[in-house]
């Protein structure tokens, strides 16, 4: 489906980017999974307009509340992936669905999260990654694992098993249902696709591994200075050159690596109407860093919205 303006994540930075750009008579969707920073909050106390306070969760069902009855589409989905079709067009995938606009928002906050695992911090940018698109080059013909459970560990698994030699999902002792769905679902689209004229296909399915065992460490290689392989609980080892994290859902981070955006640290760089330095992708909220409030968010995303629109608008003429 298309849309002027797709915006990923739906906190306050998120649906006030949705608003604005609503209000401009733009169509606008807005994609989100996952909870929310905000509905942690057990109560908000520093925000205008609410002079007792207001917990968390109810701002934020407020603000999505009020997005829809302004004819914002809302869809909870997890966004597993933003393709860039053209300088002018971007796909984003979630929930099994694609969905089309000329201008993207990410309002994701940052989700990078890092596995208690020992060893992982010791060998990150030594083998351990949490960017498949960026890093999955340096291991042509090795044998690397995603540690994760979800659609965003499968995302990674599907992107590397087209590069490396043997790919295993890690659960770390975590339910492997949805990533069996999603190989299951993968092999199923390979077969209803296959065309005796067509050139042939080859799903992820058939090279990506599942390990539901609880690692216990990271251990370096023969010199210690590069990732070597997993321990697990019952004192097994499987070696590896590479390891790969995708915990939870993507984040602004994970999203900014793969389409090339510039990052400062792990906050996503932007300009004064908050545009990022790829055209028509816009960012705002924690996932720009700073000052991480409410009332930072809902400034930011107004920006967003409104510089989206221009950007939009523009295309047009």
């Amino acid at each position: 489906m298309n849309y002027d303006i797709i915006i990923i994540g739906a906190g306050p930075a998120g649906i006030s980017a949705a608003l604005y750009a609503r209000r401009a008579n733009l169509s606008v969707l807005v994609l989100y999974s996952g909870e929310s920073q905000l509905e942690k909050a057990h109560k908000i106390e520093n925000f205008y307009g609410f002079p007792n306070g207001i917990a968390g969760a109810d701002l934020y069902a407020a603000g999505i509340e009020q997005a829809k009855n302004l004819g914002v589409e809302v869809i909870y989905a997890e966004v597993t992936g933003i393709q860039i079709d053209s300088p002018e067009q971007y796909t984003v995938s979630a929930g099994g669905a694609e969905y089309s606009a000329p201008s993207v928002i990410i309002a994701t906050g940052n989700k990078k999260l890092r596995p208690l695992i020992e060893g992982i911090a010791e060998f990150e940018t030594k083998g351990v990654s949490y960017c498949a698109v960026c890093d999955g080059f340096f291991y042509r013909k090795k044998r690397v694992a995603v540690i994760g459970n979800g659609a965003f560990a499968f995302e990674e698994a599907s992107h590397l098993s087209h590069i490396a030699e043997s790919v295993t999902i890690l659960t770390d002792g975590k339910n492997d249902a949805e990533i069996r769905t999603a190989l299951a679902d993968d092999a199923r689209g390979e077969n209803q696709n296959s065309d005796a004229d067509a050139a042939p296909t080859k799903s992820a399915a058939g090279k990506i591994k599942i390990d539901t065992r609880k690692v216990a460490n990271v251990f370096g290689n023969e010199t210690g200075v590069k990732v070597g392989g997993v321990t697990f609980a019952d004192g097994t080892t499987l070696a590896l050159d590479g390891i790969f994290v995708a915990l939870g859902s993507a984040g602004a981070a994970d999203f900014a690596k793969k389409l090339g955006l510039a990052l400062e640290g792990d906050s996503i760089s932007v300009n004064e109407k908050m545009a990022t330095n790829a055209p028509g992708i816009f960012s705002c909220g924690n996932a720009t860093g700073g000052l991480l409030q409410v009332c930072k968010a809902v400034y930011e995303g107004g920006v967003a919205g409104l510089s989206a629109v221009e950007y939009v608008r523009g295309l047009k003429k």
